[in-house]
């Protein structure tokens, strides 16, 4: 064996080369962006309809582009919009003297070959300073993972509860074992309302379970509905655009506030990419999203971030397919919400195109349970984190989502998540929550530290559940004639803003008071330095004002 140089071995065994890195392969889509394969852009309309996109005439146009070109598109603007010079675009977007309205104009007349070429002539640092100017919402958000890995209701409502005073404005959770699901959103109800009120809270699963969840007022909002850039991964799915849509409507009209999911790299993953780069890619599918109405789109890879993290470029497309969301006008749940690298390094500078610019959620899942707890794979920020990520919000004043909180009431709101839960249990007839597991919920690093459930006995009860029709005003009655009255009333306003449904409108989040905040009433107005959303006065000391600064009058 040849002789190593040192420091090359001391290198090797660095955490960033247990990443997975790989060349660019340009006829299996392992292109972050400008495949030489990717269209060219192009729009001709006659009679107010696209008769040719992107190089293909209509009757060669697949079910996306005819999707795209009916739907997403403003046709009456389109041949105008593309005539402009895709860098006159790309400055637009930075320039503090273009308002953002007129981007969003732009926008909508531009094709997918037209979009991924505009965002080919930013930087990074460029791109950031566009999703500033062109967020929806004018405050910046987060949104946690709540699982873990026995489906142990206690815990989750313990956590849940941490998570909304650690100021999370949505919580999502999903399952070990599909059976628990029930349990999991009625634990994540009742945990998050305790928390904060007003946090929403979601429960991934299978789409037809989710929806019925969210009808019966265990859910709050969803976000598992998948989209895809080429028709053949969509038909392995046995989905369609006009099928999502249908889907997205079914949500919406039961006010349940919802979002696609789609990301760079799932096309390569489900190998369908047709040598296509992953951001041409990815902006038909933010475009599908914008053509079905739905307000808003989580992505930024997601569950596919070890594909374009693999390949030159590809966390720079991430960034770009969150602008991209922004600049079409919808709220962005932008990633960050799977691990994907060894490496702190990485995995901190992933995080910044997201967290200094600021979006509608900076994590589509943040883990506010410890990364062996996390049934959505692992996040790349998780519980154990949260010191340096608040740190980082103090070094560099941004408002990352969350603030410090202190033990003293992380072990309260825990402690009554936990007996809130353990009183609607016992009101709903639902399998015994002891003393012993209040405790241990309120104190545990992980789902190592509780004692055993009878799972068998929790699956059939949660199923059960299902079957009596237990509804959110069902967990509301239980509150409050348990003596949980702030829970139940909380619980209650959560079952009054699905009827309502003003938290649909774009970015929609809720206040501890019920109010909503959305891009109909705070819309990003950022227009240069001095503008917009800023980190001051009472906002700005709670951020500083982290548990370990030493104070004067300490000294």
């Amino acid at each position: 064996m040849a002789k190593r140089q040192k420091r090359f071995e001391v290198l090797d065994a660095r955490p960033v080369n247990k990443d997975g890195f790989v060349a660019e392969w340009v006829d299996v889509g392992l292109i972050a962006m400008g495949s030489p394969n990717d269209p060219k852009p192009s729009v001709q309309v006659q009679n107010g309809k696209i008769v040719e996109m992107d190089g293909k005439r209509r009757e060669d146009f697949d079910f996306i582009d005819r999707f795209i070109a009916d739907y997403a598109i403003n046709a009456d603007r389109a041949e105008e919009m593309m005539r402009k010079s895709s860098q006159e675009i790309a400055r637009a977007i930075v320039d503090i003297n273009v308002p953002r309205a007129e981007v969003v104009r732009i926008f909508s007349g531009l094709t997918p070959a037209k979009i991924a070429e505009v965002m080919d002539y930013l930087n990074v640092v460029e791109m950031m300073m566009g999703i500033q100017k062109m967020r929806a919402r004018r405050t910046p958000g987060n949104q946690a993972h709540v699982t873990n890995l026995q489906d142990n209701p206690v815990l989750m409502a313990a956590d849940a509860a941490e998570a909304a005073l650690y100021g999370f404005n949505e919580i999502e959770t999903t399952v070990a074992v599909f059976n628990y699901g029930p349990f999991n959103a009625l634990a994540l109800l009742v945990g998050g309302q305790t928390g904060r009120p007003g946090i929403l809270s979601q429960d991934a699963l299978e789409e037809s379970l989710e929806l019925e969840l969210g009808m019966k007022g265990l859910t709050a909002y969803a976000e598992t509905v998948s989209v895809y850039g080429t028709e053949r991964v969509f038909i392995d799915g046995d989905d369609t655009p006009w099928s999502k849509t249908f889907l997205s409507t079914a949500y919406a009209s039961r006010g349940i506030k919802m979002r696609y999911t789609s990301g760079t790299g799932s096309e390569v993953q489900m190998a369908f990419a047709e040598g296509k780069s992953m951001l041409y890619l990815e902006a038909r599918c933010v475009m599908i999203t914008k053509g079905a109405g739905v307000q808003g789109l989580q992505n930024g890879s997601i569950s596919c971030i070890g594909v374009p993290g693999g390949v030159p470029g590809g966390i720079r497309a991430v960034v770009a397919e969150n602008l991209i969301t922004t600049c079409l006008d919808l709220e962005v749940a932008s990633g960050n919400d799977q691990t994907f690298s060894h490496s702190p390094f990485r995995r901190t500078a992933r995080l910044m195109g997201q967290f200094l610019p600021g979006t509608d959620f900076i994590f589509s899942g943040y883990s506010a349970v410890p990364n062996l707890d996390n049934m959505f794979a692992g996040s790349n920020f998780d519980s154990d984190d949260y010191d340096d990520y608040l740190a980082l919000q103090r070094d560099l004043k941004v408002d990352g989502g969350l603030v410090p909180v202190s033990e003293e009431e992380v072990i309260r709101v825990r402690n009554k998540a936990a007996r809130a839960l353990q009183a609607v249990f016992e009101e709903l007839g639902l399998p015994r929550i002891t003393d012993e597991e209040v405790e241990a919920a309120t104190y545990a690093h992980s789902s190592e530290d509780m004692p055993p459930r009878d799972k068998v006995q929790d699956t059939k009860a949660a199923q059960e559940m299902r079957k009596r029709d237990v509804t959110g005003t069902s967990v509301a009655k239980a509150l409050a004639k348990r003596g949980y009255r702030d829970v139940a009333e909380a619980v209650l306003n959560i079952q009054k803003q699905r009827v309502s449904g003003d938290y649909l409108h774009t970015s929609a989040i809720l206040d501890p008071d019920f109010n909503v905040i959305a891009a109909v009433n705070d819309l990003n107005d950022y227009a240069g330095p001095g503008t917009g959303y800023r980190l001051e006065g009472e906002r700005w000391a709670k951020i500083a004002d982290i548990r370990h600064a030493i104070r004067p009058e300490d000294i």
